[in-house]
């Protein structure tokens, strides 16, 4: 390939890197392979100047802020770092750094791998916080700041004005449980701490970024009024001094005590609670860091050493095929054992059919694998040359390994799940679902008693639930007999819930709690769903195709069917209960913002709902009424751009007691 189309496709690439990475949070590339395209993108451009371009990814930094939050321009930049992969080019930076000053002493430190921040306090208060978008330009998050416990909200003894940088982080403890728990919610997994953290901290609702659990780790004292430092050192140890999480960091004089200590950091990286991609070399003395200054894209008096990823061969023994809480069907490669990044690795994912088929994996091959962000052990690669004969190209199965449903592909295409009702991979799942307030609320029910009925072979469908005795139950807890009574009380009071509860409950992929209603109210009972055709359903307004589908498929399977069968033998209603008498609000869609006062979010919309309207939770053209409580954010925003009505909760109230 000629040099100039290859400089403009590696832009290409790079560019597109940069907007999943900095401006989607989804990366796509590997930071060591965008590393290395950047590289070569770099070299290009010195070798053939005619065709470099002021817009390259050599040029900037990379990223811009999103519309979501305010913009903000740091007061001191947040400058990259200039990358180095080998030994010998550590080598040749300390040098050449050595070169421009006397005695030098470098600051080695891990390279965390996360997101990075600044953190401004006026008159030693936390006053605002944002990420590093562009280097000169970045988005605030200062209420998901605030959710991170160990930064402090008040110093002692600062100056007027601090701001010092971090990196927000997620631990890999607390990535994994994240991940279990979207794996139980049958939400897409995040591949990667990193992504994770940088997910978590740029949500709109500081809630999420609350139970998210990030840390972070200061690195760099950007400005402080009044203070005056000699080295980076004294830096640190006068952020600690103020109760700020600082990283850890070693002094060396030369370039063998350097990489000796990027040695030792790599060899201790997969003891420490967090990720990290490299190690930063720091000049130490601030005043010789003057001296060198900065090119246009970082300083001449840092770099980071990046580490290559471990790549291991090992043979794939055989392809296992798990089941999981919402009914994913994930297969598994069973490896012969390598030790990878710390640990032996025995297991690799394979995620889907997709992935299966564009790697050509089979069973016997010999295949490349490493850790997927340090965590999940991933397959790279086939070395084809070493394919045995006879290897068959594999495909997952069509009934569910764990119940014999019928398997089906998500909208998207991408994974198959089982369609059983009652399939024991899902039923813990399941009878949570059902028994949830918005469906059949039944209080008392919780996942330990759930689990322990399971166990003891009580519960192997929702409909189980209506059959359980006092003697089934009451040895779940200290109290016996009267919580077993309490909770047989709760069960046949749920017998009376609303159709529309009932629909919702059986877990029907993409029947929510409103479009349940909207079933519930449109046939009446369940026998006339049952009964419905594809055209009798999408001319319902709330129900698409691809919805009335899953309904239809639903309903067709034998599990299915005997599910419905017990819970009528059960007499749990199958019947609408729904009246609306006052339809003030027909058609008439609401969108809730912000923080309301007068009612919570579920009460408000049983208001509207009450009345004959919808509640949803988006802004369009379509939307009727925006009410804005306190703090209302983006969506009140875009109301205001399309002209859409907004209603404080006053005049939503007067509207209600009209």
């Amino acid at each position: 390939m000629e040099p100039k189309e290859r400089i403009a496709q590696l832009m290409q690439l790079l560019d597109e890197a940069n907007h999943q990475y900095y401006v989607l949070d989804d990366p796509r590339m590997p930071d060591y392979e965008y590393d290395r395209l950047l590289r070569e993108l770099e070299e290009l451009e010195r070798q053939y100047p005619q065709y470099a371009s002021p817009l390259s990814p050599t040029q900037r930094v990379g990223g811009k802020a999103l519309e979501q939050f305010e913009e903000v321009t740091h007061a001191v930049p947040l400058e990259s770092l200039q990358d180095v992969f080998s030994p010998e080019e550590l080598r040749e930076f300390v040098l050449k750094t050595e070169e421009g000053v006397t005695e030098a002493v470098f600051c080695v430190e891990p390279k965390v791998d996360g997101l990075s921040v600044a953190l401004e306090y006026i008159d030693g208060k936390f006053f605002r916080g944002a990420t590093r978008g562009d280097g000169r330009v970045g988005e605030d998050v200062t209420e998901n700041l605030k959710t991170i416990r160990s930064i402090p909200m008040v110093l002692e003894g600062a100056p007027r004005r601090l701001i010092v940088r971090g990196e927000v982080y997620m631990s890999k403890k607390t990535f994994e449980k994240l991940n279990a728990q979207r794996e139980e919610q049958g939400k897409p997994l995040f591949a990667n701490p990193r992504n994770a953290a940088a997910g978590s901290l740029r949500q709109l609702d500081p809630k999420i970024a609350a139970q998210r659990q990030l840390d972070i780790l200061v690195f760099n004292l950007q400005l402080a009024e009044g203070k005056s430092f000699s080295t980076h050192g004294e830096t640190l140890d006068y952020l600690r001094s103020l109760r700020f999480p600082v990283i850890p960091h070693v002094l060396c004089r030369d370039a063998g005590q350097v990489w000796d200590a990027v040695v030792q950091i790599d060899a201790d990286r997969y003891a420490l609670p967090y990720d990290i991609d490299g190690a930063v070399i720091k000049l130490d003395s601030l005043a010789d860091r003057t001296i060198l200054g900065s090119t246009a894209k970082f300083p001449r008096w840092a770099a980071a050493y990046k580490y290559p990823p471990e790549i291991k061969s090992t043979v794939v023994r055989d392809i296992v095929v798990q089941v999981g809480r919402t009914g994913v069907l994930t297969p598994k490669a069973v490896v012969e054992p390598v030790r990878l990044a710390g640990t032996t690795v025995t297991n690799a994912t394979l995620h889907n059919q997709d992935f299966i088929v564009q790697k050509d994996i089979r069973i016997g091959d010999t295949v490349r694998i490493r850790k997927a962000g340090e965590i999940i052990p991933e397959i790279l690669e086939v070395e084809f040359d070493k394919r045995p004969e006879g290897a068959v190209a594999y495909h997952l199965p069509d009934k569910c390994p764990m119940c014999g449903a019928d398997v089906v592909r998500d909208d998207d295409g991408a994974f198959l799940r089982c369609t059983g009702a009652s399939c024991p991979a899902q039923l813990a799942r399941n009878i949570a679902h059902f028994v949830s307030r918005d469906a059949m609320d039944i209080e008392g029910l919780g996942s330990s008693i759930v689990e322990g009925l399971i166990k003891l072979g009580h519960l192997s469908s929702p409909a189980d639930i209506y059959y359980l005795t006092q003697e089934d139950i009451q040895g779940l807890w200290k109290s016996g007999t009267t919580a077993a009574k309490k909770l047989l009380s709760a069960i046949e009071a749920s017998k009376g819930q609303d159709l529309g509860r009932l629909i919702y409950g059986l877990g029907i992929r993409q029947v929510g709690a409103k479009a349940g209603k909207a079933l519930a109210s449109a046939f009446g009972t369940m026998d006339a769903l049952m009964s419905a055709s594809l055209e009798d359903l999408t001319a319902l307004p709330d129900i698409g195709e691809i919805t009335a589908r899953n309904i239809l498929e639903w309903f067709s399977q034998s599990q299915s069917q005997t599910l419905i069968g017990r819970l009528r033998e059960a007499g749990v209603n199958f019947t609408s209960t729904q009246e609306i008498t006052d339809t003030r609000f027909a058609g008439k869609t609401f969108v809730l913002t912000g923080a309301l006062t007068r009612f919570t979010r579920d009460e408000a919309t049983a208001q509207i709902e009450r009345f004959g309207g919808k509640a949803a939770g988006s802004v369009s053209k379509k939307t009727s009424f925006v009410v804005a409580g306190e703090n209302a954010g983006s969506k009140l925003k875009k109301a205001n751009e399309l002209g859409i009505p907004v209603l404080t909760e006053e005049e939503f109230l007067q509207m209600i007691q009209e």
